[in-house]
């Protein structure tokens, strides 16, 4: 019996046993279990400027942990290890850890004395993990912390509205203003959007733009986004970062700092608070 999963813009129709475009979510006795609930691959005490947030309790450290799969197929993707990982055509080799919510919670209030402000889940795409993100992001506000999403924003209206009441902040990448762009790194333009705008008015949002030579780099593509953004929020953050070659984009060089720097000052036309990072 197939059943539908509607976390995504995928909307991925699955027969018994299938497992989603996200490699995470899989038919089981006409159920869309979440697979990848609790295994953890990577998990470290960050700077939240690291996420990146900049205007979201600046200074402190946070809690980040990351699972396997994702809805996107970007193909300069830095974490491709875990992110374009797949159990079943890798044999099962993703290594990871099990935990539970009670445990990861745990460890995130152990070090509150150590700077720890919550929780952030990143390194790959959170919200393929929908239903272990909930359990921690409920457990977390109990706890008295905070809780933070690094995302692609590929994410479906009714699930984010379910699960925005317990987060804090997010930083969502908005990659292009080029729906073809999104199609060719298997996303979907409108949907990021939508979810900028519905997380924008509930929560502290910061945007990320990596610069791809070639791909999002004129001055005429950053002036929608710029502008984009303004008519959402003219307090929304964005973060204007470098490109360096990765996964299946080895075969260009860098993003020149230069251009990076002059796309910032394009942003500033239209945001108040524009940063550039890895440069």
């Amino acid at each position: 019996m197939k059943m539908r999963c509607g976390i995504c813009h995928h909307n991925c129709n699955l027969a018994e046993g299938q497992l989603g475009v996200c490699r995470a979510r899989r038919n089981r006795g006409g159920q869309i279990i979440c697979e990848n609930y609790g295994r953890i691959t990577s998990i470290a005490l960050d700077p939240i400027e690291k996420k990146p947030l900049y205007r979201f309790k600046p200074g402190g450290r946070i809690l980040s942990v990351g699972s396997y799969g994702c809805n996107m197929r970007c193909l300069n993707c830095q974490n491709c290890e875990i992110s374009m990982a797949d159990p079943d055509e890798d044999g099962g080799m993703v290594l990871w850890n099990e935990i539970t919510p009670e445990e990861l919670v745990g460890r995130a209030v152990e070090l509150t004395p150590h700077g720890n402000v919550g929780l952030a889940y990143t390194y790959n795409e959170p919200f393929i993990g929908y239903e272990f993100v909930m359990d921690c992001a409920r457990l977390i506000r109990e706890n008295g912390l905070s809780n933070v999403a690094v995302t692609n924003g590929c994410v479906c209206e009714q699930p984010l509205l379910e699960i925005l009441p317990y987060f804090d902040a997010m930083n969502i990448d908005l990659k292009s203003f080029s729906p073809d762009f999104y199609r060719r790194m298997g996303g979907d333009l409108d949907t990021v959007r939508n979810t900028i705008k519905i997380a924008a008015k509930r929560c502290h949002v910061e945007v990320t733009t990596l610069i791809i030579p070639g791909e999002n780099d004129t001055d005429e593509e950053m002036e929608e986004i710029a502008s984009w953004l303004s008519g959402v929020d003219m307090d929304i953050t964005l973060h204007v970062t470098r490109f360096f070659p990765a996964w299946k984009m080895t075969d260009r060089p860098p993003t020149p700092v230069d251009r990076v720097y002059g796309l910032a000052r394009v942003a500033k036309r239209h945001l108040k608070n524009v940063f550039v990072g890895n440069c």
